[in-house]
């Protein structure tokens, strides 16, 4: 698996093909890729979205869900990046890329991996629209989704 916590913007079809190049041993590819809307969660405009971590804490983390995900499905390869720092309406957050021999194994690892992402993995967001800067809660219909997993 490869992690990347990166302030700069990817460019999702550079990494999916540098993640597929070559590859015969993935029938399935699955992607995910989150983008700054432009409006907060309250309806106001956004003029950014910043998200913090704790470096290696972060990272650790995330290999540890890969690690779940790995022994759930049976993944050629999996690749998570998220962004950290100010981030604008239009760029990207967040990518997901999962392989797998087959779609099912690969589907289901990608949600798992973000329904993870939205609710346990150590990021913090914040909304900056006109009015200031809010912390963004937790939403519970996000825990409602990642709760499925820990019946499965």
């Amino acid at each position: 698996m490869t992690v990347r916590i990166q302030e700069r913007p990817f460019d999702l079809g550079v990494e999916v093909a540098a993640l597929t190049v070559g590859r015969t041993d993935a029938g399935a590819i699955v992607t995910f890729s989150g983008v700054c809307r432009d409006r907060a969660d309250s309806g106001a405009p956004l003029a950014a979205l910043t998200l913090e971590h704790y470096p290696g804490m972060t990272e650790e983390e995330l290999g540890r869900i890969e690690t779940e995900a790995r022994s759930r499905w049976s993944l050629s390869d999996v690749l998570v990046v998220h962004r950290v720092g100010r981030i604008l309406p239009g760029e990207p957050i967040v990518l997901v890329v999962t392989l797998s021999a087959h779609r099912k194994a690969a589907f289901e690892a990608a949600e798992f991996l973000m329904d993870y992402l939205k609710t346990s993995a150590p990021f913090w967001k914040s909304e900056e629209t006109a009015d200031g800067s809010n912390w963004v809660a937790a939403k519970s219909s996000d825990d409602d989704a990642a709760e499925r997993w820990k019946r499965d």
